[in-house]
């Protein structure tokens, strides 16, 4: 009984979770008509692809979709990439403060970037990035970098200092030992880090609305609140709602090809050995 208490709980708890996203998928299908039919209709009595055609028609969405996918990829890598030599910094070597500046970096870490709005678009302006990916790509870059280092110092605890003793012996350095033993060790917190700073990226909107303004360099969340009705006073629901499955999915593909990785790096000392 109790086991079938905790498959009802789990099922209740994952159709709360699933709801708005399937409520998305059932209106993208709908007709125009039907989506503001009163009383409502649950399911689309006459399902279409036409919201679909319709955000490509409107918008050049294809190209939302490439700068978003660009940009994601590439401040997710560049976090990455910086976040690793600098978790391992704080994990291994003994440095004066370190726990300090730790803590520092967890705390940063809950800022809301709006609150950052303003200096991080001047600098990218005064440097010359506006409109351009590199300017986009640091800047999540740097928003990514504060948990991208607290999840991966956190795990590289975790592995047994005897390997890195081994490895120096065999001459390797600390960049080296990083390389080829740390990060291949770390492989489920390095993906559990690298798909949270990618669904960040995906998802921005404040900071990418306000260094994006020409309509070919804008991300797709970004694009979507850029879609309009027949008139200024229709909100085109149907097509908001196809665009945001079309948003949705690739991200969902990501999670479910690593879950596992995701989930062991996320509950990386959780447990006490």
């Amino acid at each position: 009984m109790r086991k079938l208490g905790l498959w009802v709980a789990v099922f209740l708890l994952v159709g709360f979770s699933a709801a708005p996203f399937l409520w998305s998928v059932v209106t993208s299908l709908k007709p125009r008509d039907e989506v503001f039919a009163v009383p409502p209709t649950y399911l689309p009595r006459g399902a279409t692809l036409d919201n679909y055609a319709g955000v490509f028609e409107q918008r050049p969405f294809a190209r939302y979709l490439l700068n978003s996918l660009v940009v994601a990829a590439g401040s997710t890598l560049l976090a990455l990439c910086a976040g690793a030599p600098a978790a391992y910094a704080l994990a291994r070597l003994r440095l004066r403060g370190a726990g300090l500046v730790e803590k520092g970096i967890l705390l940063f870490a809950l800022v809301p970037p709006a609150v950052l709005l303003v200096p991080l678009v001047s600098a990218a302006r005064g440097a010359g990035l506006a409109n351009s990916y590199a300017g986009l790509v640091l800047v999540h870059a740097a928003l990514n970098l504060p948990l991208v280092v607290w999840m991966l110092a956190s795990f590289f605890r975790r592995i047994p200092s005897e390997l890195e003793d081994a490895a120096r012996v065999d001459g390797f350095s600390r960049l080296g030992i990083l390389a080829r033993i740390v990060l291949p060790v770390s492989a489920p917190a390095v993906a559990a880090a690298g798909v949270l700073a990618f669904i960040f990226s995906w998802n921005e909107f404040t900071i990418s609305l306000v260094l994006m303004s020409r309509d070919e360099m804008r991300t797709v969340p970004v694009g979507i609140a850029m879609l309009s009705g027949a008139s200024a006073y229709e909100i085109p629901w149907g097509r908001i709602q196809a665009a945001v499955v079309m948003t949705t999915l690739p991200v969902v593909a990501a999670v479910l090809a690593l879950q596992r990785r995701i989930v062991s790096g996320l509950t990386a000392g959780a447990v006490k050995e």
